[in-house]
């Protein structure tokens, strides 16, 4: 697959390398510090419309199409990983779902056979096979995406990925720095910059996998992408060590003193411009290439939660807050909360609420409620049902998670406009 691109791919590359510079500019005066998440879990528990195969979505006036991949014996009841898979220049989403000439243990970089039914798979399709991301419109398309998909599928927001080779490298390293409070992680395979970088200024847990003589996009733009996480994500500063050439082996390199929960890790490989390489030959083959491995053992490594990640204002430690209450039985009942703050940007931020059952029976439904502070105002919540009025809040559980045994505990999510740095006290009670 990657041998026949080479040739278009070098022949555009200084087209890209002008669109970049264009796009930075562009997309720096446009996007808006505060990601776009859609409501993340409104999709558990109930019959989805959508189904694996091509399709189509209405975005920024457009129509555009992508692939989904839909899990074999889908439960839809259980909140499964998001993956985003861009294909590369002149490629296509139907490259990415197949394989192309890489056969089905390549489908979407390997991820379909690793993810074993665990991850839903979405392979956009870049216009006029690319991801220019003029205006954003890329951006606007993995957001309408996000918001369909997790609308009308299970799906953990704690669990949403985005990766890609070339072209599709730079789509989900410009995802990393415009949407850090919606993906989890990136894998950028031969990538620079030239979908643009919005924000760029956030963590992300972050995986970059390059060649050392890359004659298509030089290994030193693959190192500038990776030193913008290795800031942002507070890692000790380092050049780690690349294979000889002619050694035809890969090193892999994890960075030391990264925040809790924002890795970065770097695979630097003896080969050139291709995204399936093989240690001990000069072919490429996606069945027996390691990058696929590397990519799923990186994003498998993260919790299914963002407990672990730190937020930028606020101890890590949660804010308890208990409200022992009766359940609808007469049998002593209770439930505790923790709030915390996850992550956080200019004028807003996002907060994790954990519900615990306290009590000696398993409950069947959850109640929380508090005044919402001073300057802030609750825009979105998942994994629970909102209502607002007369400077509160009250989320109730959905469905799917309002069962709790006795000493287990369920989560839901909240973005919010203002300060973060003032708690609610939260009141909980059994429904």
């Amino acid at each position: 697959m990657s041998r026949r691109l080479l040739a278009p791919l070098t022949a555009v590359l200084a087209t890209l390398a002008v669109t970049a510079a264009m796009l930075t500019g562009v997309l720096g005066g446009t996007a808006s510090a505060a990601p776009a998440v859609a409501a993340a879990t409104a999709g558990c528990g109930r019959t989805p419309t959508l189904a694996s195969g091509t399709r189509s979505i209405r975005s920024g006036s457009q129509n555009r199409s992508y692939i989904l991949r839909v899990p074999d014996g889908y439960d839809r009841n259980r909140p499964y990983k998001l993956m985003f898979a861009f294909h590369w220049l002149n490629g296509t989403a139907n490259d990415v779902a197949t394989g192309g000439s890489a056969g089905s243990t390549w489908a979407y970089y390997g991820q379909q056979r690793l993810s074993d039914n665990g991850a839903i798979l979405v392979a956009p399709q870049g216009i006029d096979n690319g991801w220019a991301n003029t205006g954003g419109r890329d951006l606007t398309l993995v957001d309408d995406l996000t918001a369909l998909i997790e609308g009308d599928l299970c799906v953990d927001t704690s669990q949403v990925f985005a990766l890609g080779w070339s072209y599709g490298g730079a789509m989900s390293y410009a995802v990393a720095c415009a949407r850090p409070a919606v993906f989890r992680a990136v894998a950028v395979l031969s990538g620079a910059n030239l979908s643009g970088c919005s924000g760029g200024t956030q963590p992300v847990a972050y995986l970059g996998i390059h060649g050392t003589h890359d004659s298509v996009l030089d290994i030193s733009l693959g190192r500038s992408l990776r030193d913008t996480f290795v800031r942002n994500n507070g890692c000790t500063g380092q050049n780690p060590p690349e294979p000889a050439r002619g050694s035809l082996t890969h090193v892999v390199t994890s960075y030391s003193g990264c925040r809790t929960g924002y890795p970065v890790r770097w695979a630097a490989f003896d080969g050139d411009h291709t995204p399936e390489p093989v240690d001990g030959s000069t072919s490429t083959d996606g069945a027996r290439t390691w990058t696929g491995g590397e990519i799923w053992k990186f994003f498998s490594q993260l919790p299914s939660t963002t407990t672990s990640s730190p937020s930028p204002s606020t101890s890590s430690s949660p804010t308890p807050s208990t409200s022992p209450s009766t359940g609808p039985s007469g049998s002593p009942n209770g439930c505790t909360t923790a709030y915390r703050v996850v992550n956080s940007w200019p004028g807003g931020f996002q907060a994790e609420v954990t519900v615990s059952n306290t009590g000696a029976a398993g409950i069947t439904g959850w109640r929380v409620s508090w005044t919402v502070p001073s300057g802030q105002a609750i825009s979105q919540v998942w994994n629970g049902s909102l209502t607002t009025g007369g400077g509160s809040a009250t989320v109730t559980n959905t469905a799917w998670n309002g069962s709790v045994a006795p000493g287990a505990g369920t989560t839901f999510g909240l973005l919010a406009t203002g300060n973060p740095a003032t708690v609610p006290t939260l009141t909980c009670a059994v429904a």
